[in-house]
């Protein structure tokens, strides 16, 4: 079952499936490989993870979240994150310091190359590696489900003129705060910085 969610998950989230569509049964089962016993199971936590919607008598569909949702969810996320942040302050390693510092370099490369869809791909980089130095299990899983849900609104975000050249001083705060081992200063940097998201994503989404 996992690799068939595993698989569903992924193709919704890069957008395969639009919201509100709708999810065959018949279809997944064959392309999928799989029986109608475990797509139903991958169905019902895709469900949980508030992915796809189960209609009785009718079947999935790929749940669509509205913007009053996702405004919702970055405040969420703001919390969290911000202390994931001064977690990984508190944990990081010289050789997670090392990675950490490579990766604003390529971040600052990508916003002077005006490579967008680079810069948008180490951003989730980035916010992974924190949580991975942070080794914080039940954070990790909030803001991994709560990421999957705000995808589509995310990428709206990225189009915006000008986000690159806002965001990427407030990732490299971040950076700085984690690798000065500064759990303060780490957590105030994430939460200016998912402000600015929520701001932005005000802006954008209504």
């Amino acid at each position: 079952m996992s690799d068939v969610f595993g698989e569903l998950r992924t193709a919704i989230l890069r957008g395969e499936y639009a919201p509100l569509q709708r999810l065959i049964e018949a279809e997944l089962v064959q392309r999928y490989g799989t029986t109608r016993f475990v797509l139903r199971n991958a169905l019902t936590r895709l469900a949980t993870e508030g992915l796809v919607e189960l209609q009785p008598n009718r079947g999935a569909r790929v749940r669509e979240v509205t913007a009053d949702e996702a405004i919702e969810i970055t405040e969420i996320r703001r919390a969290v994150e911000s202390l994931v942040a001064a977690r990984a302050a508190e944990r990081v390693t010289d050789e997670e310091i090392t990675e950490l510092r490579r990766l604003g370099e390529a971040m600052s490369a990508a916003v002077e190359q005006m490579d967008m869809l680079g810069y948008s791909e180490l951003n989730a980089q980035l916010h992974g590696t924190i949580r991975g130095i942070a080794r914080h299990g039940t954070a990790t899983r909030i803001i991994e489900q709560l990421h999957g849900q705000l995808v589509r609104h995310q990428f709206r975000l990225s189009l915006v003129p000008g986000r690159p050249s806002v965001s990427l001083p407030e990732h490299l705060a971040i950076i700085d705060a984690v690798c000065a081992r500064d759990p303060e200063r780490a957590e105030r940097a994430m939460r200016v910085h998912l402000d600015s998201v929520l701001k932005t994503l005000t802006t954008v989404v209504r």
